[in-house]
């Protein structure tokens, strides 16, 4: 089972940024998915918008519901898929991420619903 490291970041704290920092802390994000690659790990990367939208169908009625959620506190910021089955890999991988000093890491296997 593949392994997905999650970004999960506090609302706003982009916007607490400057230009430069942001574009700094991008390329290190970049940097460690080029590490995964040359590593055999990475599947795929993404950087994930802060506007989302969510809907949900319950029979024939369908809602959906604009962003930004008052209720919520943080964000999934981005993530990176590796191939490997090894909890303790993606651990590893996940203890090197740059992302942790400003946001939290989390770990998940991919699979399917029922395991």
């Amino acid at each position: 089972m593949p392994h997905m490291l999650l970004i999960v970041e506090p609302l706003g704290q982009r916007a607490g940024r400057s230009r430069p920092e942001g574009e700094a802390a991008y390329k290190r994000m970049l940097d460690f998915g080029a590490e995964l690659q040359e590593a055999g790990l990475l599947i795929a990367r993404e950087s994930l918008g802060t506007a989302a939208r969510r809907l949900t169908r319950r029979a024939q009625d369908v809602q959906v519901l604009d962003g930004p959620f008052a209720e919520a506190k943080e964000m999934v910021g981005g993530f990176f898929l590796l191939d490997t089955e090894d909890e303790a890999v993606a651990l590893h991988w996940a203890g090197r991420c740059p992302a942790a000093e400003w946001a939290t890491v989390e770990i998940r296997g991919v699979g399917p619903c029922y395991a």
